[in-house]
């Protein structure tokens, strides 16, 4: 998933269009997950946890599942206390 901002060329196929081509195809359920983000944002929720629910159903899909990203997960916050620590100077 990738936002369309700007002039460039953006990867393809788009999430959108994919959704709709395969909610077309009798696709019944998809699964969505976001992996270059740690934490969900507005924008993704909007655009692919609820438009893209809404178009993937409107195309003929049943079931669009957001998996959400790594957010608040206690397993992803020990981990990233881990990483600030190893990379701060030892205290003096």
């Amino acid at each position: 998933f990738q936002s369309r901002l700007g002039g460039a060329v953006w990867l393809a196929p788009s999430t959108d269009a994919r959704l709709d081509e395969l909610g077309r195809a009798g696709v019944r359920s998809v699964a969505v997950i976001c992996p270059s983000f740690v934490a969900d944002c507005l924008e993704t929720l909007e655009e692919i946890a609820i438009a893209g629910e809404a178009r993937f159903r409107a195309a003929g899909g049943i079931q669009l599942t957001y998996i959400k990203a790594l957010n608040v997960a206690p397993v992803w916050v020990d981990a990233l206390g881990a990483m600030i620590s190893e990379r701060l100077p030892a205290p003096r």
